[in-house]
């Protein structure tokens, strides 16, 4: 005997499909269309607080086995979220068997899309926008949140140029991996194959291609994935999965486990999934943007910029760096960085677009700073030169040296008195030259010990970072340590590179072998960190 629900169908608390009552303090638009595509309009209504906001946005994905359900099963809940301080748009989307997958997930991101496009009109935050659903409603919220940027799971609805990506995604038990879910989901036999277009053994590319759990990436939004261990249609251990595969990526998630619960939550499960769900957008996306935005140049195999979220470590955005070594953010928000392996230095805008390049008589430029005057300080490895360029590309001053050649060059830092500092990293030898070209100061660390950058403090001071082992110290004109991270239990690093001072006296330290990124407080106390296996971070910024 069939289970009585069909495959993923949404039988919850929030599922009801009645009238709703619209309180005083919130606005329910209805009826909007959202898409005019192949089969005609979407449609969403819309809740929202009465006020200016902006307010963080919701995308609610009905459930009902790709099949049936409607977008009216989630006004009860819309509403509620719209007292709680977001706009709540509950969608429809194309149903099987005449539309299969991926267009639902394609009229899920048109309803994103739609919404930041919509911004003033419905008083949203465009920067904070989540996704909930429940069954086939969760599996594409997850698919939604998990495929953020793939230009082939995009679709062609409208306002292509807004972006469809989510900042947090809630699945209410929805199925993760369909190659299996045979044996344990229900109607899955008769449900699957018209929405993927065939029997798994005829269609496993689809199959898995169509699973959240194979678009898993370490870029993804955070999620929160509720499901009860006795759910007779989508298994437990779907979850399980999910939440172990984003785990491993380190993706921020939880698994809320609803002890006994089956298919769709009532009664105290279905309040209590309720509660968790409000508390953890407000979570995602009321919190204030975290202040602290890094900007490193990873300089390993495929690396780039990367643009990552501090304290939790997320990677918000890479950029090609062709394995770049150092990497400036500029007063306007532009990043300056080296393209070393093709001999250029570029300037991008805050949207990631080329705004300068200089290629000409450099080779191998491993150090770039954005000089007060507009200049550009630039030191070529290769060449062992530093040359200090305009924005026209004219050459106004360099250096060369022998010393500085073959590959021995880092970083160049140009000092508040107008002097250089310049890291010979073979060498282990830092050098001072003033504009004249004439050396004012040497300070030698070890050749063995490969110092990677020195930056000149305002109480004069010297700040170098070294490895073997891996140690950032501060020392005085006459060469004296008065400061040192890395040289005891508090802190060990393999190689420290990068380094970014801050105001209050703490500082962003890259560990390039230990592939992690630290911060530390003025006494030299560990604060947070985040590794990464595919990290080698040589240089490092934060964005104002």
């Amino acid at each position: 005997m069939k289970p009585i629900a069909t495959l993923f169908l949404a039988v919850s608390l929030f599922a009801q499909n009645r009238p709703v009552a619209v309180p005083d303090n919130v606005v329910f638009e209805r009826d909007i269309d959202y898409a005019n595509i192949l089969g005609g309009k979407l449609q969403m209504d819309v809740a929202r607080p009465k006020g200016d906001g902006p307010f963080p946005g919701v995308v609610m994905i009905h459930g009902g086995g790709f099949r049936g359900g409607q977008r009216q099963s989630y006004h009860a809940l819309a509403i509620k979220l719209a007292e709680s301080g977001f706009v709540a748009a509950t969608i429809t989307y194309r149903l099987t068997p005449k539309f299969q997958f991926p267009s639902p997930v394609f009229d899920a991101k048109s309803a994103v899309r739609f919404l930041r496009a919509n911004a003033a009109r419905f008083h949203l935050d465009a920067a904070k926008m989540g996704t909930m659903g429940g069954s086939a409603g969760g599996h594409l919220a997850l698919m939604l949140g998990l495929t953020g940027g793939v230009p082939e799971m995009e679709g062609d609805g409208p306002n292509p140029e807004q972006s469809s990506r989510v900042q947090c995604v809630v699945n209410y038990y929805g199925p993760t991996d369909f190659t299996r879910i045979y044996d344990k989901g229900g109607d899955a036999a008769d449900v699957l194959p018209q929405f993927l277009g065939g029997a798994a053994k005829w269609t496993m590319a689809a199959h898995i291609k169509a699973s959240p759990l194979n678009w898993v990436s370490p870029d993804d939004p955070p999620v929160l994935t509720i499901h009860g261990t006795k759910d007779p249609l989508v298994p437990y251990e779907q979850g399980v999965w999910l939440t172990g595969r984003l785990q491993s990526s380190g993706v921020e998630t939880e698994l809320m486990t609803m002890s006994g619960a089956g298919h769709g939550f009532r009664g105290k499960d279905g309040e209590e999934a309720q509660r968790r769900t409000i508390e953890f957008f407000k979570t995602h996306l009321m919190r204030p943007l975290s202040a602290k935005r890094i900007i490193a140049a990873n300089h390993g195999r495929g690396g780039g910029l990367l643009a990552i979220d501090w304290p939790s470590g997320k990677v918000l955005w890479t950029h090609p760096n062709d394995s770049g070594h150092d990497v400036q953010v500029l007063p306007n928000g532009h990043i300056l960085f080296t393209r070393d392996s093709k001999g250029i230095v570029t300037e991008i805008d805050e949207n990631r677009k080329e705004v300068w390049n200089f290629t000409e008589g450099i080779k191998r430029p491993t150090s770039a700073q954005r000089l007060e005057n507009g200049n550009t300080l630039i030191g070529d490895s290769l060449l062992g030169k530093a040359i200090e360029v305009t924005a026209q590309g004219k050459v106004v001053w360099q250096y060369a040296n022998p010393e500085m050649g073959e590959g021995r060059l880092r970083e160049v830092r140009r000092t508040p008195q107008g002097t250089n500092l310049i890291a010979i990293e073979v060498l282990g030898k830092i050098l001072e030259v003033d504009a004249a070209g004439k050396i004012v100061w040497t300070y030698t660390v070890d050749a063995k010990r490969r110092p990677y950058l020195a930056q000149r403090l305002a109480n004069g001071n010297t700040v170098i970072s070294h490895t073997e082992p891996g140690e950032v110290i501060e020392v005085d004109r006459n060469g004296k340590t008065v400061r040192s991270i890395g040289a005891d239990s508090k802190v060990r690093m393999g190689w420290a590179s990068g380094v970014k001072m801050m105001p209050d006296g703490s500082m962003f330290i890259s560990d390039y072998s230990g592939k992690r990124l630290l911060e530390v407080n003025a006494k030299g106390e560990l604060v947070a960190e985040h590794r990464s296996n595919t990290w080698a971070i040589a240089s490092i910024d934060v964005l104002p």
